[in-house]
């Protein structure tokens, strides 16, 4: 199959100190894609084309619809012609070993979910306390959101992209993901994780671009990364998550600065 198309080109006009001009401009593309778990439609994310697989694969995971169960295969619409479709719906399959999934109802966004204390109460259920490990080194944290830009070639061009990326202690970063959507980007790191059998990621950070929301500190806490960064602030909610998961949680990330907001105190 041909690579998707990731971004259109338009022309658009552009005033400057009351001077019009024509000129193309690079836009991101936005479709919708349809999630199916063993044929069963659990939901749809408006996203950037391109590693839809990672993406479908990392949704599941993420949300606790696996249930631990391995995915045997990934491929674009099962019932019905893939062409048909767009290539806008992805079915995971794990041979119907996963439980019977409860569909989303409406499209996943920022604010999906239920809320509050009685969200993580949910994940407490379904996800253990994350192992101590050592913690990754302060200018590790201070270095990444520079590294990851250098990355972000869909945001160069189009200025208009989340990416998130997964790094190790010593600074590596294993991969960058860029979307539309903040969530979806980091969903296609941890299916790419998860596809590559390298979850849980237990040592390893997870870089957001922007805020850190409770949706992404239920992320990064299901694929089992011991550290969050984000180049932004977390949401109170996202805060407490990272606090009952034993989640670092470092925002504000810049070279010279960050704030850490998981654990409530870290030793001098």
């Amino acid at each position: 199959m041909a690579a998707r198309r990731r971004s259109e080109t338009l022309l658009v006009t552009t005033v400057t100190a009351g001077e019009r001009a024509r000129h193309p401009d690079e836009l991101i593309v936005e479709e919708p894609m349809t999630v199916q778990l063993d044929g069963t439609t659990v939901s749809t994310t408006m996203r950037t084309p391109g590693h839809d697989y990672e993406l479908a694969v990392g949704f599941c995971q993420t949300e606790g619809l696996l249930a631990g169960f391995p995915v045997l295969g990934v491929r674009y619409c099962a019932s019905a012609s893939a062409v048909d479709s767009e290539f806008n719906v992805v079915t995971v399959e794990t041979g119907g070993r996963a439980p019977a999934p409860r569909p989303r109802l409406g499209n996943t966004t920022s604010s999906c979910g239920i809320c509050g204390n009685d969200a993580i109460d949910e994940l407490c259920a379904r996800l253990l306390p994350l192992p101590a490990t050592p913690p990754i080194p302060f200018d590790v944290l201070h270095a990444v959101p520079d590294v990851v830009r250098r990355a972000q070639g869909l945001f160069d061009s189009t200025g208009s992209v989340h990416a998130a990326a997964a790094f190790t202690a010593d600074g590596e970063v294993l991969m960058t993901r860029e979307d539309v959507g903040r969530h979806n980007a980091v969903d296609k790191v941890i299916g790419r994780l998860l596809l590559d059998g390298q979850l849980p990621a237990s040592g390893l950070g997870l870089f957001v671009s922007g805020r850190a929301s409770f949706e992404l500190a239920q992320k990064a806490w299901a694929a089992g990364f011991s550290t969050l960064v984000a180049v932004s602030a977390p949401t109170a909610l996202a805060v407490h998550t990272a606090r009952r998961a034993g989640l670092v949680l470092a925002g504000f990330v810049r070279a010279d600065r960050l704030n850490i907001y998981s654990p409530e105190r870290i030793a001098p």
